[in-house]
């Protein structure tokens, strides 16, 4: 095999965007060569991809050898195992399942098809932004990192968005908010740059900014097993809204804020310097730099290629499907946090939060939503 051939799980507004850029060319050695869905796509896809109705009628016609889920959050595991089971190659798109218990199923079924390559759609860690800040991070020239604070409000929703479809913003539909559907993103870069945390403690406003039964306002406290501390903070109700990312360490500080990385380096760690010093007011002295970087070209099909790379050359993954738990983990325990109004400990007990998630689905009050489809520009439609 030379080429993968590639089918797509749903043509929403993330999936045509998939489909887009794939037909384009932008993913060397991928081909579309099937889609599933139910309405006739819009504009017609070419004669060669051939549209099924149903995902398993796709799994089992021999056209595709790789498949990308993109459907609403609670299929991503039914889809997913089939997938895996009739021998394809599986792409998820955010998050990899609807809630922890979930995602820890999808692995199990992958452990029984280990030579399957499974992997998740966080297309943000192809960002050189990013790649730099782990680099400083991981290389120690942050010293040991002490904090951790991003402000993450550039979410900006307004509510025409949560009623363009009907399983938007429930608990039956997405498991969850902002943690689960915008910011699912930074949570897995917070965790990817440093680690995951040993403790949450998280306060929500659910449906503060909005007419939803869900999250959209979020604050909350981390501990990590070495001491650092980090404040998390997000929302779809804030304009003009703020994404600063600030990692301190002993060495030094980093922010990332307004396309800008500046990196502040101590000559000497601060905890040493604390313990030696006689000066009862000094402090290290430090230099600051402005770190330079380009924005990914297309990091979608950045992230896609790197997956057909691992099918076709065995290279690792950017982002293997069984890192894509961390940030469903942290988002999970955040919200359940915020109902219990306690800490919650890390690992999350999965099937505690799979227990209250039914029955905020049980209780919700919110009916099937009448739902009146608002499209943006195309560069806005498909945004989740």
């Amino acid at each position: 095999m030379n080429v993968v051939r590639l089918g797509i799980v749903g043509l929403g507004n993330i999936g045509r965007h998939h489909a887009g850029y794939v037909l384009a060319g932008e993913v060397p050695r991928c081909r579309l060569t099937a889609v599933v869905t139910r309405r006739p796509p819009a504009p017609p896809l070419p004669e060669a991809v051939t549209v099924f109705p149903e995902a398993e009628a796709m799994f089992r016609s021999g056209t595709v050898d790789a498949v990308l889920i993109a459907t609403p959050h609670y299929s991503h595991l039914p889809l997913g195992a089939a997938a895996l089971a009739a021998g394809l190659h599986l792409l998820v798109e955010k998050p990899i399942a609807a809630h922890k218990a979930d995602a820890e199923r999808l692995l199990a079924a992958h452990a029984r098809h280990p030579d399957r390559v499974f992997a998740a759609m966080f297309q943000m860690r192809v960002e050189p932004r990013y790649q730099k800040l782990r680099d400083l991070v991981r290389g120690g020239a942050l010293g040991r990192v002490t904090r951790v604070n991003w402000i993450n409000t550039d979410w900006f929703r307004p509510e025409a968005y949560y009623q363009s479809s009907a399983w938007r913003a429930t608990w039956r539909g997405e498991g969850g908010g902002v943690l689960i559907n915008q910011c699912l993103h930074n949570l897995d870069l917070l965790q990817w740059l440093v680690g995951m945390p040993a403790r949450v403690r998280g306060f929500c406003g659910f449906g503060r900014f909005h007419d939803i039964e869900v999250e959209d306002d979020v604050t909350a406290y981390l501990e990590w097993p070495d001491g650092a501390t980090g404040v998390f903070v997000s929302g779809t109700g804030e304009a003009p809204g703020t994404n600063r990312l600030e990692i301190a360490g002993t060495r030094g500080r980093v922010v990332l804020e307004g396309g800008r990385l500046h990196f502040t380096q101590n000559e000497t760690d601060a905890a040493e310097f604390c313990r030696t010093t006689d000066n009862a007011f000094a402090r290290p002295a430090a230099s600051t730099l402005q770190i330079p970087f380009t924005d990914a070209a297309r990091p979608h099909a950045e992230l896609l290629a790197n997956f057909v790379a691992a099918i076709l050359d065995g290279v690792p993954l950017l982002a293997p499907g069984a890192e894509g738990v961390a940030a469903l983990e942290l988002a999970n325990a955040i919200v359940l946090s915020a109902v219990r109004d306690a800490a919650v400990p890390l690992p999350l007990d999965g099937a505690a939060w799979e227990a209250k998630l039914n029955e905020l689905i049980t209780n919700s009050r919110r009916g099937e939503k009448v739902v009146r489809a608002v499209r943006g520009d195309v560069a806005g439609s498909f945004q989740r």
